[in-house]
């Protein structure tokens, strides 16, 4: 159950009064308590402070439409919009890795000539085996801060383990946690500490529920700034790296009120569907779309097999225009 409280509720008794009814304190306009879903009504000693109660079905509580039934606005600074009313899909795009300068400064100037602003790149690689390349770590991330005051680009990148979130969030827009981080508590609970947006990576083995419930960890921390990101599932396909699970996007966004990006890039790991699956999830009208590019990927130190040239992103990004139209959207 989620409580607001009187606007002239103090900050003891808010305190107090969370311990009392063992809730999660936040403060935002005013002071809001969760308690586990079980509790459906008002606790006895609440009641006197309590202006509004929400009781929920399940422990998707602040993501879940019951409670605010609009998707939520994650505003990036110069007129950089996800979610919200603006009907607009974001497009995201840049290599799987920052390799070097030259050719993340290639990335940056292929999204200045499409118009795309937001770049993401990877400085912190948590990769699967330990003897591939790991990311350039904070070197990458000034690379990228130099592209993002040179070309005035929105910065998406990773953070690896919690150390790594001080660093991710002073040079960059959006923290992105990956869907090998999704259940690493300290990362969340360091997210839910700041106000930075924080692009959440669906594990390749959760389902639906386990998904919104690591936001709500975010969420409850005080960061509202929270955006999920479908990114394919493990099943027992083996003819593609994992399956895109557009019928979860359909039930993120029915019954959750945070922005939806899809990841086709991942899901598929292969180049050639990546255009494929970018359009229908555009047609499903999700908040943002997430494509890796690479000025040459064959040589690309990461995910070589599913990084689209720009040639190919070019063609990508002309098709996309005409589906969102289709269905009463614009790419931004």
């Amino acid at each position: 159950m989620i409580l607001h409280l009187h606007k002239t509720t103090t900050q003891a008794q808010a305190q107090q009064l969370a311990e009392s009814i063992q809730a999660i304190l936040i403060k935002q306009e005013q002071f809001v308590l969760v308690t586990s879903s079980r509790v459906k009504v008002v606790p006895e000693e609440a009641v006197a402070f309590t202006e509004k109660s929400f009781p929920t079905d399940t422990d998707i509580q602040l993501a879940g439409r019951g409670y605010i039934n609009a998707v939520r606005e994650v505003n990036l600074g110069n007129g950089v919009v996800i979610g919200g009313t603006t009907n607009h899909t974001a497009l995201i795009t840049g290599p799987c890795s920052v390799e070097s300068e030259t050719q993340i400064e290639a990335a940056a100037e292929l999204c200045v000539e499409l118009g795309v602003k937001i770049m993401r790149a990877g400085a912190f690689k948590p990769r699967t085996s330990p003897y591939t390349f790991q990311g350039l770590g904070v070197e990458g991330l000034k690379l990228l801060d130099k592209m993002r005051n040179k070309y005035g680009l929105a910065i998406i990148t990773e953070v690896r383990d919690s150390t790594h979130v001080d660093d991710v969030i002073a040079y960059s827009d959006i923290i992105q946690i990956g869907a090998k981080s999704m259940y690493d508590h300290g990362i969340l609970r360091k997210c839910g500490q700041t106000t930075k947006p924080v692009m959440l990576k669906r594990g390749f083995g959760t389902t639906l529920q386990e998904f919104v419930q690591s936001a709500e960890f975010i969420l409850s921390g005080g960061n509202s700034n929270v955006i999920l990101c479908e990114r394919g599932i493990r099943t027992f396909e083996t003819k593609t790296r994992f399956t895109l699970d557009l019928c979860g996007v359909a039930w993120l966004k029915q019954y959750t009120n945070l922005p939806v990006i899809v990841d086709p890039s991942h899901a598929i790991g292969y180049a050639y569907g990546v255009a494929d699956l970018s359009r229908a999830s555009v047609a499903m009208g999700v908040d943002g779309l997430l494509v890796e590019t690479h000025p040459n990927p064959k040589v690309a130190k990461s995910d070589a097999e599913q990084q689209l040239n720009f040639e190919e992103f070019r063609n990508l990004h002309a098709s996309l225009g005409k589906v969102a139209e289709a269905v009463g959207r614009k790419i931004v």
